[in-house]
């Protein structure tokens, strides 16, 4: 705990805890020790969780807990501090789940006066839940239920309050889909996990937030200062204002592509040969329409996009690669359809192409029996393949609706490939598909993924940005000596940018000095960088906690055998795989774990974490 003055701004201090069980509404006031240790989002959630919810409990029962958690910068109008986070444990991989989401929701319901939302329990009937400042009511959705996203999200504004932001599921996640996603705003993605279904699971179609309350800053002429130079590095970091800014996340894919460390045909090659058909440049040229910017951002990396008959927004580079690449997909404009959909049916996007990826390869290889052969043909009307651009289209459907052959996608890779006979096709750690970095041409990674919080994920530790993209500084990709460094400040340093609400892009093109006096401007606490990152590594340690309770340790941190054994066949990654055990105890000596990859009871003390391994 610091030893700092008490917290002055940045906080309303009130927790809305709403059962749907039994339709009860109460509120707690927070502590001033659970705000400075955790600080709020990722870090505060996931200390919620972890005191709440028993261990074992089943993902999509009624004992699990929803946490929509903002974060001290939220309504403060500081740039890039409109994200918010959603905490619970996830039906894809068991493991805790904190996924970040930007747009509007984040700082509407900050708003509302309510620093954090829990949901317990399971509604008899379809629900969503409205604030309005104080006000909060439980109201019946049997109306919207089975209605996709954009629709639900009209109907709920018109309902509720023309301001009013939509947090919402579609018939993904009302189907219990595992790998379904929460979206908001119509154009916001809660990905990752599967969070989808546990709203599902609870009858809550959506959380609708409006309100006028605003957010006390302890220091604003500070904060103020703060931000201009804030935005100065925004407006002069390559990444941000030019690749971004011009053209989204999809403007690293030929960078990517180029070093050899493109995700193709579910990660057996690096290299795409027709990467001009997906490229930024392509998508810039043919259907781009206009910006989206989120709330409180200059940098506007969100874009609209229309087809033929179609509009929408999107696809970021994950959905282009994953649906595209990852499939051996150049037919771009099904690739935005597809894209289209996962937002309309509430689908993670990187989970659904991966996945999709993994049933063309178990196709290919004849592993499919023969009912998943004939739902297949009834779909299509021919064998699944490689290529197969209106099957993938058609396919992403299914799962969206969970029909068909979808009703199997829907669960994820690891599920699918090990229903099939063959566990080695599904590229995933702890059950979470990969996003579409091959981790051979960007070496960091295969021990970013290993050991993240959540499974196969990158953004808690995007090392991408100094291995490719050579942002804020460039390291060697193919080096391993001094990595583990490079990983730990990326993991603590993303976990209190998380906590913190502030963009995931901020985390790489502005230092934890400027992030650190940013905190203490708002929260009246004289936070040094130390004890900024210090409470990242206590955030991510908590995380590992979670799971270790959960029955993970270190031989869950492994990656796909493809990535340990097969070596790259073309590119300017050509030759490699990954050699990860020594990497790994590496890793966990630097973070103080054990060789079982449990946190050494000194480091949990250090941390004051220690009374939380019991």
């Amino acid at each position: 705990m610091h030893a700092y003055q008490k917290i002055a701004g940045g906080y309303h201090w009130k927790l809305l805890r709403i059962n749907l069980t039994v339709g009860e509404i109460t509120v707690e006031d927070l502590s001033e020790k659970l705000l400075m240790n955790f600080i709020g989002g990722r870090g505060l959630g996931t200390k919620l969780l972890y005191d709440e919810l028993d261990p074992g409990t089943n993902p999509l029962s009624a004992e699990n807990k929803l946490y929509f958690v903002t974060g001290p910068l939220n309504g403060t109008g500081f740039a890039s501090s409109g994200n918010f986070s959603v905490v619970s444990k996830s039906p894809l991989t068991h493991t805790v789940s904190a996924a970040n989401s930007c747009g509007y929701f984040g700082n509407q319901l900050k708003s509302t006066g309510f620093d954090v939302l829990v949901i317990e329990g399971e509604a008899a009937a379809p629900s969503y839940i409205f604030i309005e400042n104080q006000k909060v009511e439980i109201r019946s959705a049997t109306h919207i239920w089975g209605m996709d996203i954009p629709r639900s999200t009209d109907y709920l504004i018109q309902e509720t309050a023309t301001k009013a932001a939509v947090s919402c599921i579609g018939p993904a996640g009302e189907k219990q889909m595992l790998i379904s996603s929460i979206i908001n705003d119509k154009m916001h993605s809660i990905n990752r996990g599967g969070l989808g279904a546990v709203m599902g699971a609870k009858k809550l179609k959506a959380v609708v937030v409006t309100g006028s309350t605003k957010t006390a800053v302890a220091h604003e002429n500070d904060m103020q200062k703060i931000n201009s130079v804030f935005m100065q590095f925004l407006n002069e970091m390559p990444l941000t204002k030019n690749i971004l800014k011009e053209y989204g996340t999809p403007g690293i894919m030929r960078n990517i592509n180029k070093l050899g460390a493109l995700g193709v045909r579910n990660f057996q090659n690096g290299v795409f040969n027709d990467i001009d058909s997906i490229s930024a440049e392509t998508i810039k040229e043919l259907y781009f329409t206009d910006k989206a910017p989120c709330d409180d951002c200059s940098t506007a990396c969100k874009y609209l996009t229309e087809t033929p008959g179609r509009k929408g927004v999107g696809p970021e580079f994950d959905a282009v690669a994953s649906f595209g690449s990852m499939c051996q997909i150049n037919d771009l404009e099904k690739i935005i359809h597809a894209n289209y959909k996962c937002y309309e049916f509430g689908l993670d996007p990187i989970s659904a192409g991966n996945t999709m990826a993994c049933a063309m390869e178990l196709s290919e290889r004849g592993f499919l029996d023969q009912e998943a052969r004939q739902l297949i043909r009834k779909a299509i009307g021919r064998e699944l393949k490689f290529g197969d651009a209106e099957a993938m289209l058609i396919f992403s459907e299914q799962m969206g609706k969970g029909k068909g052959f979808g009703k199997y996608l829907g669960l994820g890779s690891k599920r699918l490939a090990e229903k099939y006979g063959c566990p080695e096709a599904a590229m995933h750690v702890k059950g979470l598909e990969l996003p579409p970095y091959d981790p051979r041409g960007l070496r960091s990674l295969g021990v970013v993924y290993a050991t993240s919080s959540k499974g196969g994920c990158c953004h808690s530790a995007f090392t991408v940005a100094p291995e490719a993209l050579e942002t804020p500084f460039a390291v060697n990709r193919f080096q391993t000596n001094g990595k583990n460094q490079i990983i730990k400040f990326y993991q603590d340093n993303s976990a209190i940018v998380d906590s913190m609400a502030l963009c995931f892009f901020s985390s790489l093109v502005v230092t934890p000095d400027l992030l650190a006096q940013c905190l203490s401007a708002v929260t009246g606490l004289k936070i040094d960088v130390d004890t900024f990152l210090k409470t990242g590594e206590r955030i991510w340690n908590l995380e590992r906690l979670f799971n270790n309770r959960e029955g993970f340790s270190a031989p869950d941190d492994i990656l796909p055998q493809r990535f340990l054994c097969d070596n790259l066949k073309a590119g300017k990654s050509k030759n490699n795989h990954i050699e990860l055990d020594n990497q790994l105890q590496m890793y966990y000596k630097i973070r103080s774990w054990n060789s079982d990859g449990f946190p050494e009871k000194e480091k949990l003390q250090a941390l004051d974490l220690l009374h939380e391994d019991n």
